[in-house]
């Protein structure tokens, strides 16, 4: 732990470095009045000299944060022309040269005609939508912008606009549809209104919902939320973990790591125009609906006190979020696009998450007449502020204690969906199942490499253990996983590998930066500082950990890790750390082959991989008929297909799951709703195929015990 202390307070001393550094030039380097300039400055600064693997600023950076700050601000198209594009190109190879005197000429050019495009877009989309449109044209749009070049005329924007706004009406006028059949069937006497005003009243849907998106949103943005759309742009060009916190952001960042969550549960992500599901936070609103699934994309978002819904699509995450958050208690219906590119209203009833359903839990199973245990961990927790008392590895540990006291026999330990955390947390946590030895190695530019391990000589638990992984296993979850596998300490169950970050992020205050601050608050950077490597020397940036036992999975065909992100770092790898592995008497072959021969004839993992597979066709459709019959054919076909599916919804184990000793006394004192969350959780786990393969691993392991534990005795 000191060691651990040692590292963060090198961190800290490179930030009081800058800092100090910076207020020693306050006067000279950093007295323009302009705030954004003055901006400009200190994030050139800092990520020159703090980013892990800084790029040049010249000529190629420039070209590539020409084109990628013209796609952030106008992702879809509709606002600039080729015009536009080809006025804006003369800055293509000299915004490099702006930024290292702290000229945003650029970005100054691309706001104003930007704000000028936004305003002639408002009598456009209201031309288009004051008339009715023709649904049984054989036409079609195509939702990846990606195929389109930019408007050459005005005619062609028009035209662009008229597409997409029939598409967002389609949909409405088949809700209407859809409505008017449902209230056909309840009442045959109800007299079905004629197709002219169903037509009528979709395109007033999409008005309502575009005014309310320009007018709550586009017109609400002040230059100060574009430019810092800008400066994050600049920033994200050196790795996708690096980015700017504008000062509204940083507030909302810091009231996040308060450890209270007000709203649905979930957590959010922007990807191009679309707000997606990245988590569902344990035993919050939405994990309990149980409706609402990561990747799903949220489109529309309706309040229960209002009669139509806001169209999201093309929003900042942050404004989205406001439509999304509300009052405990208060009902929210989203419209999402499933995966599989079904549309689905899921009302979901707002409430408090406490940091206390994220924390690890604990069930207790028996199978054959062998106890086993699950342990899940949403992620590596910790309150530094008193870490002592609250962090993922000393919850861990009272888990295991708790489990044994039970009698069991066997861990699963769940990290699926484990987005990381604390480093810290995470060594100790490893120290638990081995007796001591390194767990990670940490690098910094032009330093020596660091090796952070666990010094306390105590196992917690030295039974047969399984780490259940998936592709969003990420960073401190990776570290777990790897650990543990390079000591032949646990078999990894799960996808084809984990995520793939293998970075490490410091938030630095940019306010500290100055002396005498009169420009106002500056936000913060996320900043990449370091990256970890495995005790074998290789890194999980890029290549994530290579389960043993390989299952498919919902995400196994979907582009979601590391290696699909823009600008991740590369992969490398360092010498090793002086290791020992764990001196087994497990037979991991045998055991992993036992499980491979099980699960190539399993029905439910054999149906999930065709999912997996069908869901990827599904997203790789980005074409779609404007012509109702035939869209809506598109639909019913997709529908039915889908069905094939909710056979892995049904899927049960026939193990009954249940909470130890110690939480069932908790249940009987508590006052609110923590057997309900209990019984909804051990219910999702009989029903889970990967925790039932984990639990006949560890049944395996459990036979293969005596025989390598005599045989090892005898040799002896």
């Amino acid at each position: 732990m000191k060691k651990i202390m040692k590292r963060n307070y090198k961190v800290l001393s490179f930030l009081l470095l800058l800092a100090f550094a910076s207020c020693s030039f306050t006067s000279k380097k950093f007295s323009n009045p302009d705030k954004d300039k003055l901006l400009i400055q200190i994030i050139t600064f800092v990520i020159e000299q703090g980013h892990f693997d800084p790029i040049a600023i010249d000529d190629a950076f420039s070209e590539e944060l020409f084109s990628d700050f013209i796609e952030v601000i106008d992702p879809v198209k509709r606002y600039f022309y080729e015009s536009d594009y080809k006025d804006f190109e003369k800055y293509k190879l000299t915004i490099d040269d702006q930024l290292k005197v702290s000229d945003i000429t650029f970005f100054n050019v691309v706001y104003e005609r930007f704000i000028s495009r936004i305003e002639e877009s408002k009598s456009i989309y209201k031309d288009i939508l004051s008339k009715p449109f023709d649904y049984s044209i054989d036409e079609s749009f195509d939702t990846n912008y990606e195929n389109s070049d930019f408007a050459k005329s005005k005619r062609d924007m028009k035209e662009r606009w008229r597409k997409q706004l029939k598409f967002s009406t389609l949909s409405n006028y088949d809700d209407i549809l859809d409505e008017e059949k449902r209230t056909k069937e309840k009442d045959p006497l109800y007299m079905r209104k004629p197709n002219e005003q169903i037509e009528k009243e979709a395109r007033e849907a999409t008005l309502r919902s575009i005014n309310i998106y320009f007018e709550d949103y586009i017109d609400d943005q002040r230059r100060d939320d574009w430019f810092a759309l800008y400066v994050n742009t600049i920033v994200e060009e050196f790795d996708p973990h690096t980015y700017y916190l504008a000062p509204k952001g940083k507030e909302d960042f810091d009231t996040r790591m308060s450890g209270k969550l007000e709203g649905i549960g979930a957590r959010l992500q922007k990807r191009m125009d679309y707000i997606k599901i990245v988590e569902l936070i344990s035993g919050g609103p939405a994990w309990r609906n149980k409706e609402l699934e990561v990747e799903d994309l949220i489109l529309k978002v309706k309040q229960e006190d209002e009669e139509y819904a806001v169209d999201i699509v093309g929003m900042r995450i942050n404004d989205a979020i406001k439509y999304i958050k509300g009052p405990k208690g208060t009902k929210v219906t989203l419209t999402v696009k499933k995966v599989d590119g079904t549309l689905k209203d899921i009302t979901i009833t707002r409430d408090i998450v406490e940091v206390f359903d994220t924390y690890a839990k604990s069930s207790v199973v028996e199978k054959e007449g062998k106890k086993f245990g699950v342990i899940n961990l949403p992620a590596f927790y910790v309150d530094f502020n008193d870490y002592k008392n609250i962090n993922a590895a000393k919850d861990v540990k009272s888990e295991i204690e708790r489990l044994k006291d039970e009698g069991m026999e066997g861990l699963v330990l769940d990290l699926r969906n484990n987005g990381g955390g604390s480093l810290p947390t995470v060594v100790d946590m490893a120290g638990l199942f081995i007796k001591d030895g390194p767990i990670v190695q940490v690098r910094s530019t032009g330093e020596p490499k660091e090796v952070l391990k666990d010094r306390d000589k105590s196992i917690v638990w030295n039974g047969p253990l399984v780490i259940l992984v998936n592709e969003i296993s990420a960073s401190a979850s990776e570290i777990m996983a790897a650990a543990m596998q390079d000591y032949k300490r646990a078999i990894i169950i799960g996808s084809k590998q984990t995520y793939g970050k293998g970075t490490v992020q410091n938030v630095i205050n940019l306010n500290n930066m100055l002396r005498n601050n009169t420009s106002g608050d500056l936000g913060a950077l996320a900043l990449t500082r370091q990256k970890y490597y495995r005790i074998n020397g290789g890194s999980v940036q890029l290549e994530g950990v290579k389960s043993d036992i390989k299952v498919p999975g919902r995400f196994s065909f979907i582009d979601v890790g590391e290696k699909d992100k823009e600008n991740p770092l590369p992969y490398d790898e360092i010498d090793a750390a002086e290791y020992t592995p764990w001196e087994s008497y497990f037979d991991y072959d045998a055991t992993i082959e036992n499980s491979r021969l099980r699960m190539s004839s399993n029905e439910q993992l054999k149906l999930i991989e065709q999912n997996a597979k069908w869901v990827k066709s599904k997203i790789d459709e980005t074409v779609y008929s404007l012509n109702y019959e035939t869209y809506k054919a598109q639909i019913d076909t997709n529908e039915l297909e889908s069905k094939k599916y909710e056979a892995i919804s049904n899927y049960n184990t026939n193990l009954t799951f249940d909470s130890t000793s110690y939480e069932k006394e908790l249940i009987a004192q508590d006052t609110t709703d923590l057997e309900e969350k209990r019984v909804r959780w051990h219910e999702s786990l009989s029903k889970d195929v990967y925790i039932e393969e984990a639990l006949n691993v560890l049944e395996d392991l459990k036979t293969a015990y005596p025989i390598k534990k005599v045989a090892s005795t005898v040799q002896n």
